[in-house]
């Protein structure tokens, strides 16, 4: 699949009328006759080819004068996979605009963090996704009062505030046009199960700020297949106590969000990822479904990634055995950062052992009511006044550890949604300490590269020997070329040759 697949309207029109699901989030159909838009996968008869035109983005067809359709609710469809594989500057764009950075900092906080002019980034957007960052933030506004208005009893003021409306009236404004009923026939509409927004809350009716709301349950759609061993198993055999738990059947970890603490209990179903986040302040609900989404990797395209793998015969039984691997990501790039220098050269158990010493001596505590999570984990800025002489560890690994979160806590060495793949990179590999395994597994994991490969990885290398792949990392990497842009996800396939409990969904 290629960037502006909108562009190609035979390959729509038959993803249209064979009812294809995935290709949804790649491009939307908006209906001439009815003016409403639709995903591909809609369940309703498809309209006749010349009623149909195609944009990239719900933002555009709302842009376009359409309206979501009430059946197919395109508003929940899993993200573009384009702005997971992409390092440009407009997936770089689309990435903060999910984190909420245009409704905290609006358009100019946007340019300023990508190094941009406002009208740059205006230009590159609208050219591409037939919309500019204020629509595309403006579209994700609607779907999250949609989620809120579904799934909680709160007040119609508070879910406007929230959701990031300026008022009640945008609000209002807003919900109508994007979905053609009120806010409250939305609520109507809904099934009569409404989450409640928290014992004893008594919530109020006006103002800015709604205040911690309790817990909130949804579902986190993904495009078949997901096989979730590897992805919970991952998370759940490198968790660090106080951060991350693995109870009843749910990876649980603590978030740190723009506008105070969370909690996500995230469980993996046949059809979608559960997920149940606990938020200190509604205006966070976004970012929190951002990161877990990102976390995850559900916006992910398995169906492209497998077929792609396969080509190589030595990769086709193992995706064949189990397809739909995702690559394990992070909430937060410092954090992992700093956890793939506690992890290098010792056992995971060490790392954790390690992270989980530094949490309950410098994170910042948290209260959960529903299980054992205790801190956030600590910011670099915390980190950075970490007396080395009491880390249990190398004297040159201290030196690599103080000098990642000084230059963390500093700006010297950036790692957040909109950085630049190739320019950490560099950033990260002039610094004492980091060789190919650190940098690459921080690309794979934290800056989300699909194409980082760890041929120097003790596990791969392992795979390699015991699969007739070449032995050197050398070798191996030329051996590798055949499988980009995914060579993350091959990473995945031949860890899972192992018995590593990284590999297995707990019980």
């Amino acid at each position: 699949m290629q960037n502006g697949m909108h562009t190609d309207r035979d390959r729509c029109v038959r993803a249209v009328q064979s009812k294809d699901a995935r290709f949804d989030g790649w491009f939307f159909t908006a209906v001439l006759t009815t003016r409403i838009y639709c995903r591909p996968s809609c369940p309703v008869v498809p309209p006749k080819p010349e009623n149909m035109v195609f944009h990239p983005s719900a933002a555009a067809c709302q842009q376009a004068g359409f309206r979501a359709c009430k059946r197919c609710r395109p508003d929940t469809s899993p993200g573009s996979p384009e702005w997971d594989r992409r390092a440009d500057v407009v997936a770089r764009a689309m990435r903060l605009i999910a984190d909420g950075v245009v409704d905290r900092d609006g358009v100019p906080g946007l340019a300023a963090r990508l190094g941009y002019s406002t009208r740059q980034i205006e230009r590159q957007l609208l050219a591409e996704l037939g919309a500019g960052p204020l629509a595309l933030a403006r579209a994700q506004r609607a779907q999250t009062a949609r989620l809120l208005i579904e799934t909680t009893a709160l007040p119609m003021a508070e879910i406007a505030f929230a959701a990031g409306f300026s008022s009640i009236r945008a609000f209002n404004d807003t919900v109508r046009e994007v979905f053609a009923l009120s806010p409250g026939e939305l609520r109507t509409r809904a099934p009569k199960q409404p989450v409640p927004a928290g014992p004893g809350r008594q919530p109020t009716a006006s103002g800015p700020h709604p205040g911690a709301p309790g817990a909130i349950s949804l579902r986190l759609p993904f495009r078949a297949p997901l096989n979730p061993d590897n992805l919970f198993g991952h998370l759940a055999a490198t968790a660090v106590p106080g951060v991350e738990e693995w109870r009843d059947g749910a990876y649980r970890r603590t978030l740190r969000l723009p506008h105070g603490p969370g909690i996500a209990a995230l469980t993996p179903k046949p059809d979608h990822v559960a997920c149940r986040l606990t938020l200190a302040d509604l205006r966070d609900l976004p970012v929190a479904i951002s990161r877990c989404r990102r976390l995850l990797d559900l916006d992910a395209d398995p169906v492209a990634v497998d077929d792609q793998l396969r080509t190589d015969p030595v990769l086709a039984p193992l995706v064949d055995k189990a397809p739909g691997r995702r690559v394990p990501r992070t909430v937060d790039e410092a954090e992992f950062a700093v956890r793939a220098v506690l992890g290098q050269q010792v056992s995971t158990a060490a790392a954790r052992t390690h992270a989980a010493r530094l949490v309950t001596a410098y994170g910042e505590p948290v209260d959960d009511p529903d299980g054992g999570l205790t801190h956030l984990f600590p910011t670099p800025e915390a980190l950075a006044a970490v007396d080395p002489e009491t880390l249990a560890m190398p004297r040159t690994r201290r030196t690599t550890f103080t000098t990642l979160v000084r230059e963390l806590a500093d700006g010297g060495v950036h790692l957040g949604v909109e950085s630049d793949w190739q320019e950490a990179r560099s950033r990260l590999l002039s610094l004492p300490g980091f060789g190919p395994w650190t940098v690459d597994v921080i690309a794979m994991r934290a800056l989300g590269d699909p194409d980082a490969f760890l041929a120097t990885d003790l596990g791969i290398r392992r795979a390699a020997a015991e699969l007739g792949l070449p032995a050197t990392p050398a070798a191996l990497t030329a051996r590798a070329a055949a499988w980009r842009p995914w060579r993350a996800y091959a990473v995945q396939y031949l860890w899972a040759t192992d018995s590593h409990p990284i590999n297995f969904l707990p019980v």
